[in-house]
This record gives C-alpha cells, structure tokens and sequence, in this order.
C-alpha cells in the first residue's frame, strides 16, 4: 500500500484556517490533516453512497479524490444524491461532482474516469490509490472491487443499502477477512432488489455513506478501532445499530491460503446476469403497444406493490403482487396471452418463469418493465 504519509506535505495558512476544528483534536492535528492531505482515495460511485462519501472525504481535505462513473443525473436521483441539483440533471455525474467537491474544496484534486469499472481496467485504476471506497450497487462490481483490493493489497470500504437498512464494514484481506469471506458466492439472479426494484429512503445513504467516510478518514490518520472483522448493520426504522464478528474464510477463493482466483474475471457471468435471454418470453414495449392498437387480447399482469400501482399503472391492468401470486394462481387462465409487468422487469421476469414452471405457455415479460414503457410509448406517464 502506498504511504500515506508526505513527508513533503504541508498546510498553507487558508487550509490550516479551513481545518481548524480538526488540528485542534489531539488525534488528528497537524500530522493527521497532512496524511489526509497526502491520500490518495478512489471512491467507485457517485451515486447516494457516492454522494456522501466524496463530500465528506472533500471536506475533510483528502487530497486526491478519484471518481469511477459513467452515467449521467436522473431527477429521480435527486431524492438522495446529494451531490447533484435540478440544474445537473441530464449531465455526466463526473462532470457534475467535480465541480462540485472542487467548489467545496479548491484545496484538494478529483480525478475522474468516466467509464465502467471492469476487470480489463479495475486494476489500472486501483493500484494508483491508498483506499478504495464502494458506492456500489451491483454485485458484480462488489466482487470486482474487492478481488482487484485483495490482488492489490488494499483496503475496501464497503457499504450497502436497501429500504431503511444499510451495511457498512471495512474489508482489507491483509489483516482481515475480505468481501468473499463474507458472501463467497452471489444470490441467484433477481433474488435480491435493487434500490431501483425495492426502494431506499434517500436518508439512509446518507447516514451509511457518512459512516464509510468516517472510516475512510480513521484509516488514512491511523486512529481509532475501523471495521475490519466486522459487519456494522444499520436499521433505520428502529434507529439501532447491531454489530457482527466476521471471520476470515480459510478456503475463501481470492483472500485464503490457497487462493484460486489470482486474477480477476468475468464478474458478469459470475453473477449469472450475461445469460442470453430466451426472447420467448419476452415482449418489447413496442410490441405490446402494437398488440393493444390493434385490439388484440392481452391479459396484463401487474406483479408490483399496490402503492407502486398507485404511482402509475398500464390501462386495465391486473394487480396481483409478486409475492400474492402464487396464491392466487388460480385466477389467471391458461388459455390468455399473459404479459407480465413491474418496474424494470426483474420482478415480472421472475413471475414469468413461475407461471411457466405452472404450465403457463403464453406469458411473457414486459421487457424494461414499466419504466421503459412510459420512457418509449408513453411520456406523459409518471416515471419513478
């Protein structure tokens, strides 16, 4: 790991006047706020944990910031990226977030690379950085991030979110256990949520990207107790904090003695979201759209949450929630063409295969879900 500490660094009389309420904590000080200044920290998203992560690290006075992203501001970004205004919608996020940390702090770098994290480049990108953070919200950039860490010698904040709980803990395979220790292998396809499927309380990543800061901040000036060995997990609902011990995992895969991952891989197809589609048993909003034209009968099947259905739903749709369906069954008929909805298709996807599991032949899934619909067949639609 490169050394935090510069010998060559030093504070000007407008940095040590913007620090002072850290130089005078005797943890910190002088020497603390020049390791801070002297770090070099990649934050891999700038998404809601991104948001928090970066201007809190700005703030502090991390010298070196680096930004991996690649896609721009949605408004429905806005309700918990704090990064970004009304104003940034539409832009790149890199774009967006330089100016903002360098407008919060003229006194420090942000480096941006605006592509995909991938295992063609994670190593090249990483290996220039004392600390990586993951603002991640996908699993095969996770098992990326920490395979390129564990390769690398670094260590990986971790944080996740989902509705009103988070998980934050700190994963260095040098003097601990790493991601894989912890989930050495990826839930199957669909089984868990994205924030986009399940929601997320734009609060919440707030307090867990604050969190990862914080550890962030202890790792680089080398106090206090970080989370390494252990998982902190937060819920919002309850305000309670609850902490685990973890382990390191002697036949882990990438960390343990006998490691077979020695360079990195198709994260991908690790994760089992490559497989080619069976076309079958999908059908494309434009598809749909002619179908419904032209007045043919299609049986539409809503398989969201009713207060989703309440946001906005497609004319003389059927709602029968995910998890209702299977009891409910019944009320759907063989012989009806089926086309099953939710709001980006993983959740439909899933209903579709469990009706063809049940003998059902003609049902497909809305492809893109109803995001895509109200994006490609109907503007006026309220998208969320």
């Amino acid at each position: 790991m490169t050394k935090l500490i510069q010998n060559d660094v030093t504070l000007s009389f407008e940095e040590i006047r913007r620090y002072g309420r850290h130089l005078i904590i005797p943890e910190v000080g002088m020497a603390g706020q020049k390791k801070l200044k002297g770090a070099r920290v990649l934050v891999v998203g700038t998404g809601g944990l991104g948001s928090p992560i970066s201007l809190y690290l700005a703030a502090a006075g991390v010298g070196h910031i680096g930004l991996v992203d690649f896609d721009v501001v949605d408004e429905s970004n806005l309700q918990r990226q704090v990064l970004y205004t009304t104003r940034d919608v539409k832009r790149p996020k890199l774009q967006a977030a330089a100016e903002r940390l360098t407008a919060l702090n003229p006194y420090i770098e942000v480096e941006t690379y605006e592509t995909r994290l991938t295992s063609e480049n994670a190593l090249d990108i990483i290996k220039n950085y004392d600390i990586v953070v993951d603002g991640t919200d996908n699993f095969p950039t996770r098992y990326l991030v920490n395979d390129a860490c564990v390769l690398l010698g670094k260590p990986n904040v971790y944080g996740s979110i989902f509705r009103f709980d988070g998980q934050v803990s700190v994963f260095d395979a040098r003097k601990g256990p790493c991601y894989r220790c912890l989930y050495p292998e990826p839930p199957p396809p669909g089984l868990v949520p994205s924030c986009a499927e399940g929601g997320v309380l734009g609060v919440l990543p707030g307090v867990v990207g604050a969190l990862q800061a914080m550890e962030t901040i202890k790792l680089i000036v080398g106090i206090g107790d970080p989370l390494v060995g252990r998982l902190l997990l937060f819920d919002g609902l309850h305000m309670s904090f609850t902490e685990l011990r973890l382990r390191k995992d002697p036949n882990c895969k990438v960390c343990g003695p006998n490691p077979t991952v020695r360079e990195l891989i198709d994260y991908e197809a690790f994760c089992g979201v490559t497989q080619s589609p069976d076309t079958s048993m999908h059908i494309t909003p434009e598809e749909l759209h002619s179908k419904l034209v032209r007045g043919e009968k299609v049986f539409l099947l809503d398989v969201r949450e009713p207060v989703e259905y309440e946001i906005c739903h497609l004319a003389n749709a059927v709602l029968i929630p995910l998890s209702k369906l299977p009891e409910r069954v019944h009320e759907l008929s063989l012989t009806d063409e089926i086309v099953a909805y939710c709001h980006t298709g993983v959740r439909s996807g899933m209903a579709v295969k469990l009706l063809r599991d049940l003998g059902f032949r003609r049902v497909r899934n809305l492809a893109g879900g109803i995001d895509a619909w109200a994006e490609r067949i109907d503007p006026e639609m309220p998208r969320y």
